[in-house]
């Protein structure tokens, strides 16, 4: 048996006739950029994620993007990130000109840990961008307060976290801005690259509109140097179809994870640790082993398809060598990196590939 780390055939198969008539509506509609579909969408994913605006854009590290640029972030400026987020969050402040600045996670959750993000700040901070890792909320209420005390923005990166709640409430309009990816692997994935703003600031939501529209609110008239960066009206179609079964498939994820941590002793492994107030949606369910490449070979010679998220954390990689972050000791995102392996999970998984799952990780033992 092979079990597959996501089967995304499947997903999109369960959906398919649906999926089908919705991108006929778009083609026979003729709107091939942008209206009705986009528009739709997006009204409903803001309801759904109870934020006042979504935009769509053309990919998550556009969202990222877009969201700092239209908040005023630029050259000279500071914004707090993760250690051991995926490289795109850092690559989002490069790109508007400002210097991104690593803060540990909390070894625990592998989310950035609050306490330590006050001694970062300096003069040049101007926000903290917190991501959601693997789906599971981060620790926003004290971000919100240190914000809030010094005058910074606050901004997530919610890339893995589709319909996640934090203290019961939904991810999408806590903050100041939230950046989504609908990469096809996401729990709400699109048929190819897309992304969005959630956010509940009138006046940002429409330079970041702007913005991806080559700075143009209007044809023709071009406010600032903008760039090309839409959600495509079929993959919005698409999602249109999806986003009411997000619930159901997460709640799928849910019960493999339950599965999972309820059966998956083995002394050597540990196992995810969710805080009372986080519901995850599980987009990856990641464990730590000091000894992962033997546990890696052994999965996979039961068929047992695995991934490493991510195997070398941002300021390692050759990207950032001349950076200042490459010399940061940071040795949580090395350790992590070090350790993290995540297991097959998703909306249409088998139980009994996941009870297999568990019974390999017992039967392991490291070396």
């Amino acid at each position: 048996m092979t079990i597959p780390f996501l089967d995304l055939k499947a997903a999109n198969q369960s959906v398919r006739d649906e999926v089908d008539a919705a991108i006929a509506r778009v083609l026979d509609s003729g709107w091939l950029i942008g209206g009705p579909e986009v528009e739709r969408f997006e009204h409903m994913f803001a309801a759904y994620c109870e934020a006042e605006h979504c935009i769509g854009v053309g990919n998550g590290l556009d969202a990222l993007h877009l969201l700092l640029r239209a908040a005023g972030i630029g050259p000279g400026d500071e914004v707090i990130v993760a250690s051991n987020t995926f490289i795109a969050t850092w690559l989002a402040v490069d790109m508007v000109g400002a210097t991104p600045v690593p803060v540990e996670a909390n070894s625990a959750t592998h989310n950035l840990d609050p306490t330590l993000v006050e001694q970062a700040i300096t003069s040049r901070t101007r926000a903290v961008l917190v991501t959601h890792l693997y789906g599971q909320p981060a620790d926003l209420d004290p971000l919100l307060d240190l914000c809030r005390h010094h005058g910074l923005k606050l901004f997530e990166d919610a890339a893995q976290a589709h319909g996640a709640r934090y203290k019961g409430r939904v991810l999408g309009g806590h903050s100041d801005g939230v950046a989504w990816s609908f990469y096809p692997s996401k729990n709400l994935g699109a048929l190819g690259d897309g992304g969005a703003v959630t956010c509940n600031d009138a006046q940002l939501a429409s330079r970041i509109r702007a913005l991806g529209n080559y700075g143009s609110e209007r044809r023709y008239v071009n406010i600032e140097r903008g760039v090309n960066s839409r959600l495509d009206p079929i993959h919005a179609a698409a999602m249109a179809v999806k986003l009411p079964l997000l619930d159901a498939w997460n709640g799928h994820r849910r019960a493999i994870a339950a599965l999972y941590m309820d059966g998956m002793a083995n002394s050597a492994v540990t196992l995810p640790h969710v805080p009372d107030w986080a519901e995850p949606v599980w987009h990856l369910f990641v464990i730590r082993t000091k000894d992962r490449e033997r546990l890696q070979a052994h999965l996979a010679s039961r068929g047992i398809q695995t991934l490493i998220h991510y195997p070398i954390p941002p300021h390692r990689q050759q990207a950032y060598a001349d950076s200042p972050a490459a010399h940061a000791p940071l040795p949580i995102a090395e350790q992590l990196a070090s350790e993290v392996l995540s297991l097959p999970i998703g909306p249409q998984m088998p139980f009994d590939h996941a009870q297999a799952v568990i019974a390999a990780i017992r039967d392991w033992s490291p070396a």
